[in-house]
């Protein structure tokens, strides 16, 4: 069945509609040109029939995570989130114009990029985990490549809330880099299965093929591909220039026993460091944020399903006509109190003005007497 075509592109103010750029099963994804400051954007739209309070809740938790998280140099920006014009709730996020989709890779990555994008994503999912959030959907094409080429992690649609066991939470899933435990739909998500999406997908980066996947010309159905998943049966690479330390590392992350795995991304992270320093490679920095950081503010409601939009102000203030003064603001000389100045003409703004400035408190004794002089025949 072949791809949908993309919905309407939303109509919003201060933005410029230029082309689509994604679809997928409830969103579309547009190219806009922010008008001030002047910059290329992404905005993601929710699709106008799918709008309901499960989906309400996932986009308000991917608009959520994603302004905690952005600031990590790894993971992708969100600039803006709000509800358009015709109702649909959208993103407006940084423009990234490619990703280490297959379809995007002609070539399997040369070892040295493919060890710097994994330390890069791996410290951006530790610090989703630092912060309470699981990912859930960790895969090649959700690696997405900045203006500047650098790997930053998108698409936290399906993120959830790292204690689980919220009402809400739903099996989900993306074959081939899906755990076997999420595979059998014996838990939403875990640290565990997350270390082995991560694993399946820096496997697919170095491999040019997915884990578990049948050669090319054959072929073979989804609940084929789930027991072989379920089998967990590593695979090596077969690339020469892959050393025996990073097929180890990459086994162990998609062990079948989840105790088996490391046990944290940080972990993962240090592990492919150590074989950057094997192979003679700069070492990939490592960025993640610390506790104090990862703690603050407050946590992510996965549970929110209104629909948030812009919040008109309730607050009234009240205009200053001329020729006279605002009650509320200058009480208690009283409108018609003053009369003309001694020309003929009512007294203006900058005349009332100029009797406030002229009242002065005279302290007398112990008391205090106020006096106003008014100074006509000025101005």
């Amino acid at each position: 069945m072949g791809r949908r075509l993309p919905s309407a592109p939303p109509i919003l103010s201060g933005y410029t509609y230029v082309r689509p750029l994604g679809t997928g099963g409830f969103a579309d994804v547009f190219l806009f040109e922010q008008n001030m400051p002047r910059r290329s954007v992404a905005v993601k739209v929710l699709l106008r029939d799918i709008v309901d309070d499960h989906v309400l809740r996932s986009f308000n938790a991917e608009a959520d995570v994603m302004a905690r998280l952005s600031a990590h140099p790894s993971i992708l920006t969100v600039y803006n989130a709000s509800i358009s014009a015709d109702g649909r709730p959208y993103l407006v996020m940084e423009f990234c114009p490619g990703s280490y989709s297959s379809r995007e890779r002609t070539i399997a990555l040369p070892i040295a990029t493919a060890l710097t994008v994994a330390v890069r994503i791996a410290g951006a999912l530790e610090t989703a985990h630092r912060s309470k959030v699981l990912h859930r959907d960790i895969k090649p094409s959700n690696i997405l490549t900045t203006t500047f080429n650098a790997p930053v992690l998108g698409d936290f649609g399906i993120a959830a809330s790292i204690a689980g066991g919220g009402p809400h939470d739903l099996f989900a899933m993306s074959l081939p880099w899906s755990a076997p435990e999420v595979v059998d739909e014996r838990t939403t998500g875990t640290v565990a299965t997350e270390v082995w999406s991560f694993g399946a997908t820096v496997y697919s980066l170095l491999a040019d093929r997915a884990p578990f996947e049948l050669p090319a010309g054959e072929s073979g159905s989804r609940a084929q591909l789930k027991q072989r998943i379920n089998r967990a049966k590593y695979t090596p690479i077969g690339r020469a220039d892959v050393p025996a330390s990073l097929e180890s590392t990459l086994a162990r992350m998609m062990s079948r026993d989840p105790a088996a795995r490391q046990s944290s991304l940080l972990e993962c992270a240090h592990e492919l460091q150590r074989v950057e320093r094997e192979l003679g490679l700069p070492l990939t920095a490592l960025e993640v944020a610390d506790e104090a950081w990862a703690s603050a503010g407050i946590p992510v409601d996965f549970d929110n399903q209104q629909a948030r939009g812009p919040i008109i102000s309730d607050v009234v203030i009240p205009a200053l006509r001329a020729g006279r003064f605002n009650r509320r603001q200058l009480s208690p000389i009283r409108e018609g109190t003053l009369t003309d100045l001694g020309d003929g003409r009512k007294p203006g703004l900058n005349r009332l003005a100029l009797v406030l400035l002229l009242a002065a408190a005279v302290v007398v004794g112990g008391g205090v007497t106020v006096g106003t002089f008014i100074l006509t025949g000025v101005i």
